[in-house]
């Protein structure tokens, strides 16, 4: 009997805590960026002598600060969780970004839930009762404890291994 249908359950989701490291670590690289362009356009700026990259940055008007910040989000989610399927948060708390059956989500996927993050209160969506955050629920993925997520995906292979006939080699 091979239903060869795996689906995340509650069981292997990352708790409410695990989800909650991944948010203020990745916070961490976000500001580190920010404050790294800054202090990269004022070097650029001693060094050439030019410093508009400099003044434009330190100058920025509050819809531009707000674009840059959402903007570095953005490439931040969406590269790390594309290329890696994790984020440095996620590498920390062991957890890692699936589709219900699984499977690790598609480019576009990983694009939906990041454009999601730029949604007001975002950040604290996933402390409501199934623990899901909007980026999750509106992108349609999850984020899974990689330990119980892969115990289980195993038990299930071994159970589906059960109900096989023994092939004669």
């Amino acid at each position: 009997m091979n239903t060869g249908q795996f689906n995340v359950t509650q069981d292997v989701l990352a708790t409410k805590w695990q989800r909650l490291g991944n948010h203020l670590i990745d916070l961490v690289p976000q500001y580190g960026l920010s404050y790294g362009l800054a202090y990269l356009f004022f070097y650029i700026g001693e060094f050439t002598g030019n410093y508009t990259l400099n003044d434009y940055w330190n100058n920025a008007s509050t819809l531009e600060d707000y674009l840059i910040s959402y903007a570095l989000l953005l490439a931040y989610y969406f590269l790390m969780e594309s290329l890696t399927n994790k984020t440095i948060g996620k590498f920390v708390t062991n957890t890692i970004v699936v589709l219900p059956n699984g499977e690790k989500p598609t480019t576009l996927d990983i694009f939906k839930r990041s454009l999601c993050r730029l949604i007001p209160f975002d950040a604290l969506s996933f402390l409501g009762e199934n623990g899901k955050g909007w980026h999750d629920s509106i992108s349609n993925t999850y984020v899974v404890d990689v330990n119980k997520f892969e115990t289980k995906k195993t038990t299930k292979q071994d159970l589906e291994e059960l109900g096989k006939p023994i092939q004669d080699l």
